[in-house]
């Protein structure tokens, strides 16, 4: 584990240290679900502003489970305080996308290997062309080893990370979705780019939750059994 560090604007102290590899879904209850259910000895390192973040073991190793919230700001914030002030080397997104194809169905998990984005997040580095936000290849190739050994069904890709959930125009993912993007999530551009821009590790796996083609979704405890499938995924990564 991480030294423990001083407090930042948005993450205290902790009394015990992050773990090297942090999981993170967007939502804080989600991470106390989590923790509660698959660590050993899980202990609240963070609670600032209910950003719920516990550090334990997963089969005798470390592990620290903590939110990130919603959309790329708050991605950006979270996944750059622990990569620069904490110690951690790796942070793997956990979380649910909305398809953009029929091809993927409600449960299968999606790796992303890059992600496109309509955010300006990635205007801040100054670059003179086009930065392409991708995974870290060694826990990519490892993900899908572990899925196959798991009998998950998953599909590797180019995802999206949008700003906006609510869209003026409701048919503009058509052309992303012409250009083989994945689906859609809010966080992960950032994750990527974070993570490049610190010389750390980052991979998000996501469930398909909802297909934009066909209007199918995944009831609530649909979702939870499909999150699970994906957190033992996750969880063995580290």
């Amino acid at each position: 584990m991480s030294e423990c560090a001083i407090s930042t604007p948005h993450i205290s102290a902790p009394p015990i240290p992050y773990a090297k590899t942090v999981l993170m879904p967007g939502d804080p209850l989600r991470s106390k679900y989590v923790a509660e259910k698959y660590l050993e000895n899980a202990v609240l390192v963070n609670n600032v502003r209910g950003v719920q973040g516990y550090t334990g073991t997963f089969n005798g190793k470390p592990v620290s489970i903590m939110a990130s919230g919603m959309g790329m700001p708050s991605m950006g914030i979270y996944s750059h305080e622990l990569y620069s002030q904490f110690g951690v080397e790796t942070i793997i997104r956990i979380g649910s996308m909305g398809s953009y194809s029929s091809v993927l169905k409600l449960r299968e998990v999606v790796l992303a290997m890059a992600v496109s984005t309509d955010s300006s997040f990635v205007e801040q580095f100054g670059l003179p062309g086009t930065f392409s936000p991708s995974a870290d290849w060694s826990l990519l190739r490892k993900a899908a080893e572990t899925a196959e050994s798991r009998g998950l069904k998953y599909t590797v890709g180019n995802i999206l990370s949008s700003d906006r959930f609510y869209d003026d125009d409701p048919d503009s993912y058509k052309k992303w979705m012409k250009m083989g993007v994945l689906g859609v999530e809010m966080e992960s551009a950032a994750l990527y780019s974070v993570a490049a821009r610190l010389g750390k590790k980052a991979l998000t796996v996501l469930t398909v939750s909802d297909i934009l083609e066909t209007g199918e979704k995944l009831s609530s405890e649909e979702r939870q059994t499909s999150f699970d499938d994906m957190v033992l995924l996750a969880l063995n990564l580290a």
